[in-house]
């Protein structure tokens, strides 16, 4: 997390306010005549960013936006906000104060689209502090938001940027031994977050063919991860799961990918399991009354050494048999021993979290997440409303009977690679192989890792799940 969020008593230095355009008595106490005609016109003319520079400080205002619609009224609020980052970053203000005098309290949403829209990945510049925002430190009025909710924003903002860093961190420093690293060292951070890491030795006498299979082709061994919370005063009696897709860098093994547009960003192919890292750090930070275990198979796809091919059968943990019939399907085939390894737990629920599909992400691009799966209705709808609330939002996609036969062998029990439709839904047919419990896929290809910024969303990784997640556990408990 790049900025510090405090609230305070007494806002002193540099400010920004949140206003709309029915009321501005407030005016008065902060501008000139001068300046409040300047902000009266622009309103008129839809202007909803002003920054008014002064001797002893500045002036930013912030006018949301007419929107009946709460969840796009949320959104705007987030995305103006980052917008309105840039110029206050531009004139290189390092502290500011913000108040609330709209009628519509949004101060939540701009704090969240200030502190996100301000994170950047500096670790690998020798001079970061060119490349620093300027802004460090954001004070909120005490009556503009509680002490709780600054609490819970600070938890979540500093997730999705653990999540981003995960993501953004290149194979060279970020491959699926120092992963387990790292996830060991978050679980040093939090009391009651225990962090079990099997080496590949475990992995092969748990019998993980899938995981195992798809690291032949790699120089470096796989490693199994296993996050656990569980508090005394968990709600649930029996867990629920969080399963992440580990592949560090994807090649295509094999069946190789097309360097030019396609592998040059391939360490984002980890973002389930950044998701997964990142939930279960909020989870720990929060100390929510839930028993929450996340589960990654960590390993990256290449194509040296042994690697599995086209026409290779594996048999997976469960004892179902793969035929290979392209390596870079390999992401279902990590998926598949998580999958079968959480049964161990009995769980309430199991959600896993994958960029496994080009489909998905050309199916509704990067402005939503597939789901699909068999859990209750009622957890469906819970998501779905977390999925507009912090505009994570998900679309729901069959898991017909006849997608399943795409996903038929005439060599082995099931195939890795369906036909040419609905590829995102023949990937879900392949995973449901492996439960037997309450269970949701979530395909994050699309809104996971984005080529350009996109409002508070920064270029690169975006941390997508971990905000989603959150809120739906949030309420769960």
């Amino acid at each position: 997390m790049n900025t510090t969020l405090l609230r305070t008593e007494s806002i002193e230095g540099h400010l920004l306010i949140i206003s709309d355009d029915s009321n501005l008595e407030w005016a008065d106490h902060y501008l000139d005549p001068g300046q409040i005609t300047v902000l009266a016109t622009g309103i008129r003319n839809e202007v909803r960013e002003f920054i008014f520079p002064g001797s002893d400080r500045f002036v930013c205002i912030l006018v949301l936006k007419d929107e009946k619609d709460e969840t796009y009224a949320r959104e705007d609020a987030r995305i103006d906000a980052a917008d309105l980052l840039e110029k206050i970053n531009g004139y290189k203000l390092k502290e500011i104060g913000v108040v609330n005098h709209s009628e519509v309290n949004r101060t939540y949403e701009v704090l969240e689209g200030l502190l996100l829209g301000n994170y950047k990945f500096l670790k690998h510049f020798s001079n970061k502090d060119k490349k620093r925002n300027s802004l460090e430190k954001v004070s909120v009025h005490s009556g503009s938001m509680s002490e709780a909710d600054v609490s819970k924003l600070n938890t979540v903002v500093s997730a999705t940027c653990t999540a981003r860093d995960f993501v953004n961190e290149p194979h060279s420093h970020m491959n699926a031994v120092t992963f387990s690293e790292a996830v060991k060292a978050l679980g040093e951070q939090y009391e009651g977050l225990e962090v079990e890491v099997y080496d590949k030795q475990q992995i092969i006498d748990l019998g993980m063919g899938g995981l195992l299979s798809v690291n032949l082709g790699s120089v470096l061994p796989p490693t199994f991860n296993i996050m656990e919370w569980m508090p005394e005063n968990a709600k649930n009696k029996k867990p629920i799961i969080l399963v992440g897709k580990g592949v560090m860098f994807d090649t295509g093994g094999v069946s190789l990918k097309p360097t030019a547009n396609s592998m040059d960003y391939m360490k984002c192919d980890m973002a389930g399991s950044a998701a997964v890292v990142g939930i279960m750090k909020a989870v720990a930070d929060a100390k929510l009354p839930l028993n929450i275990v996340g589960l990654v198979g960590a390993t990256d796809n290449r194509p040296g050494q042994d690697a599995y091919v086209p026409g290779d059968v594996i048999t997976t943990m469960s004892g179902i048999t793969v035929e290979v019939l392209n390596t870079d399907a390999e992401g279902r085939m990590t998926l598949a021993d998580s999958l079968h390894y959480a049964k161990k737990y009995d769980p309430e629920l199991v959600l896993d979290f994958a960029t496994l599909t080009g489909s998905a992400a050309r199916a509704i691009g990067p402005d939503g997440i597939c789901y699909m799966g068999n859990a209750d209705s009622k957890i469906k709808h819970a998501l779905e409303v977390s999925g507009r609330k912090v505009y994570e939002r998900l679309v729901e996609f069959p898991m017909w009977r006849e997608y399943g036969d795409a996903i038929k062998s005439d060599i082995a029990d099931i195939k890795n690679l369906g036909g040419p439709y609905a590829g995102m839904i023949t990937a879900g047919k392949f995973l449901e192989h492996f439960t037997d419990y309450p269970w949701l896929h979530f395909d994050i290809a699309g809104p996971s890792y984005l080529h350009k910024k996109s409002g508070y969303r920064t270029k690169e990784g975006t941390g997508v799940g971990v905000r989603l997640i959150f809120d739906f556990l949030e309420n769960y408990s």
